[in-house]
């Protein structure tokens, strides 16, 4: 979870999906399994101060951004790209290659009933399976303490992915469909 004690009013928890999307994936690329939520706490308020004072902007991170500032920047991790996807056919695939995705999207189009409605405008959620049988995507989701594991219908989730700029709520303009790819 992005606020992992639920200090909600702490806007660099508030507006740290991204943060936590990079932690956690930082944690399967090092085969961890569990990260202790006071520890969570901590490395997501530092990854947001650091942002703040090397590149004057924490929140709403654009996803190359994500890729260059935080990867391989502030983690020195390079084993990361981003993509244009043109179908769903695009996400299940790079997952069948190994690969986890750190997919931008418009929060409010995934309906999901865990956010505070009618959700983040933009929110970062980390795509780490498919479910064939049911067409939906698995989902590691920092926006909700219920998000670990949780299910988007395939063309919902692939619907709401779209970029969104570095800063705090700037306008977004088009429907870039742009995920980043992580390979450990």
């Amino acid at each position: 979870v992005q606020a992992p004690l639920s200090n909600w009013q702490d806007e660099r928890q508030q507006d740290a999906c991204e943060e936590a999307g990079a932690l956690m994936a930082m944690a399967w690329v090092k085969g961890e399994t569990k990260i202790n939520f006071k520890t969570a706490e901590k490395e997501i308020i530092a990854l947001a101060d650091w942002q703040q004072q090397k590149y004057g902007e924490h929140r709403d991170v654009y996803i190359d951004d994500v890729a260059t500032h935080i990867f391989k920047d502030y983690f020195h991790y390079d084993r990361v790209k981003t993509v244009i996807i043109n179908e769903v056919n695009d996400l299940v695939s790079f997952l069948k290659e190994g690969k986890l995705i750190l997919a931008p999207t418009n929060g409010q189009a995934l309906n999901n009933p865990h956010f505070r409605q009618p959700g983040p405008e933009r929110h970062l959620v980390v795509i780490i399976g498919y479910d064939v049988y049911k067409d939906e995507f698995i989902t590691n989701d920092p926006g909700t303490r219920y998000g670990a594991s949780y299910r988007y219908p395939a063309n919902l989730l692939f619907q709401a992915i779209r970029t969104y700029p570095t800063g705090y709520k700037l306008a977004i303009n088009g429907l870039e469909k742009k995920v980043l790819l992580v390979e450990k």
